[in-house]
Order: C-alpha cells, then sequence, then structure tokens
C-alpha cells in the first residue's frame, strides 16, 4: 500500500496524499488495506479491464474483492469504463463479468466518438447532484445535439443480435494468429483480450496480471515489432502500454493483412 504521488505538475502532494495505490489483481493487497483504514475509505476507483498498462483482464475474484469490501466497509465502487464501455459488451465491464458498481465514468463512446462524456450510477449518489442535491455539474458540451444523435446512432447499432459476439471473434481471430505466428518465430510473446479490447505482451510470462508485470516486458521487442509493422503498413498504438480496440469496420481482409504483416515482422525481430 503506498500513498499516491503526484505525476502532473501542478497537482499538489496534499491532494495526492489522500489517495492510496494498490496494485491490480491483488485482492489480498485490497482486504489488507480495508481491514487497516477501511473506514477512511471513500470510494475505489478501478478500470474494470486495464487498459493503460496494455489489456489485463480482471483474475476471477479480483472485481467481486473490491465490491465485497465497498459493501463491507461503506465504500463506493467507481468503474472507469471509458475504455471498456460498449467494447467488451453492450452493459460494459460490469454486464461482462456480473459485478455492479456505484458509479460509471464512460467516454466519448457515448457520443459515437464525438466530444462528449458522462457518469451515472445508483439513485442515492445521483441525487446529491444538482439541481437535485448540492454538488454542482456541468460542461459547455453536455447533451451536445451533434454527439447525443451520434450515439443514439452507435447505440443503435449495438443493440443488434450477435454484436459483441462476432467483434469478440474477431479479436480471437486476430489474436491466435498473432500468437501462432510468433510461436512459429520463436518470438516470446502472449496476448490478453476481454470482449472488443486485447493487447500484446513481449515476455515469456503465461500471464501479465499487474503493472509489474506488465513492466517486465521487453520493451525493445514491441519497438522492433512496432516499427516492422508500420513498414508493412499496419499501424498499431505506438507504446507498449496501449490496449488495442477491434471496430466492426475491421474486415476478415483486414485482420488477414495484419497476420501477413505480423509474419513478416516477427521474422526480423
Amino acid at each position: 500500500m503506498t500513498h499516491g504521488e503526484p505525476s502532473s505538475p501542478g497537482v499538489p502532494a496534499s491532494l495526492a496524499e489522500h489517495t492510496i495505490t494498490l496494485s491490480y489483481n491483488d485482492p489480498e493487497g485490497v482486504e489488507a488495506c480495508f481491514a487497516e483504514i477501511g473506514e477512511q475509505i471513500a470510494c475505489i476507483i478501478v478500470e474494470p479491464v486495464a487498459g493503460n498498462m496494455n489489456c489485463i483482464p480482471p483474475q476471477p475474484g479480483f472485481l467481486e474483492t473490491l465490491r465485497h469490501v465497498c459493501n463491507e466497509y461503506g465504500s463506493i465502487l467507481i468503474f472507469d469504463e471509458v475504455m471498456t464501455g460498449f467494447r467488451v459488451a453492450l452493459g460494459g465491464a460490469q454486464a461482462y463479468y456480473g459485478v455492479t458498481p456505484d458509479l460509471t465514468c464512460l467516454g466519448k463512446i457515448v457520443g459515437g466518438g464525438m466530444p462528449v462524456g458522462a457518469f451515472g450510477g445508483k439513485r442515492d449518489i445521483m441525487q446529491n447532484i444538482s439541481p437535485l442535491g448540492p454538488v454542482y455539474q456541468a460542461g459547455t458540451l453536455s447533451g451536445n445535439p451533434l454527439a447525443m444523435a451520434a450515439g443514439v446512432a452507435l447505440l443503435t447499432k449495438l443493440q443488434v443480435p450477435g454484436f459483441h459476439d462476432a467483434l469478440s471473434q474477431r479479436v480471437q481471430t486476430l489474436c491466435n494468429g498473432l500468437q501462432e505466428r510468433a510461436n512459429a518465430a520463436r518470438v516470446p510473446m502472449m496476448t490478453q483480450s476481454a470482449g472488443g479490447m486485447f493487447g500484446l505482451f513481449f515476455t515469456s510470462q503465461s500471464r501479465v496480471d499487474n503493472f509489474a508485470q506488465a513492466t517486465a516486458c521487453n520493451p525493445d521487442a514491441f519497438r522492433r515489432f512496432f516499427g516492422a509493422m508500420l513498414d508493412h503498413g499496419v499501424y498499431l498504438a505506438p507504446s507498449a502500454y496501449e490496449a488495442g480496440f477491434m471496430s466492426s469496420a475491421h474486415t476478415p481482409e483486414d485482420i488477414q493483412l495484419t497476420l501477413d504483416a505480423a509474419e513478416k515482422a516477427f521474422a526480423v525481430m
């Protein structure tokens, strides 16, 4: 358990002191923290599928532990679903894993990619937001008509039966193909995924479950792979810590082109 440290100039250390950083996928660490200072903890904020240290899904029982300790100590469980919202399931990661938070944050996905965001949750919390309660919230782009129209169009498409099953299948086709080609080239690499999210890890580890394991992966191997893929016309996220996202617009031909490029990229690593 470590107290937070400001990661950006201009954030006073006194503010960061009110946060505690715990390791992802470590339910025992969460339980120990709450056993020590649970009455002082207002909330847990977590990405239900970590996407800022590449794609790291929760181990079975991790999200359930977060829900349990929040119930036990009267803390609020907040899911940051900016990445996972609508990508892993129509109901987000909370529907995918069957764990309901008290509050949910969503990003521009609710506006079909337009500049808008949203948060919501349990009635007793939301009744504190103006005009019902004393917590003021407003935004220049709140309810922007263009973003709302784009969001409605997106949600209409997402509700087509089988949409997310097909999206997940595309991810599996890509990840399985990448794994087969990495193995054939004897390149230590593994993939992880959740719904429409996926990640590549250049490592001999069988799983990557937390930040320490993610940083133990080979950054030079990723850089070589990224450069080789770019040479063959495939532009990946330029960081080993960025998750990948599949789209319904990606065709089987797109996936095959990516796999063909990867085969060439693995061959020169």
